[in-house]
């Protein structure tokens, strides 16, 4: 059974997709994924999985 992470992007601007991550787990492997569709590797570690989801808010472009 998937398991989540409370992990959130803060709030978006108007008109713009919305990018929330959560971190899920799949037996021993656990991931990120996005509302955007966005789905980081797998990892063993919550942490790196974690910092996955940082580095994906931080790679959305800004207007």
């Amino acid at each position: 059974m998937a398991q989540q992470d409370g992990q959130q992007a803060p709030p978006e601007q108007p008109g713009l997709p919305e990018h929330r991550t959560t971190t899920v787990e799949q037996g021993p492997f656990c991931f990120a994924r996005c509302l955007c569709g966005w789905r980081g590797p797998a990892r063993r570690a919550r942490s790196q999985a974690r910092t996955d989801a940082a580095g994906h808010h931080t790679s959305v472009p800004n207007p």
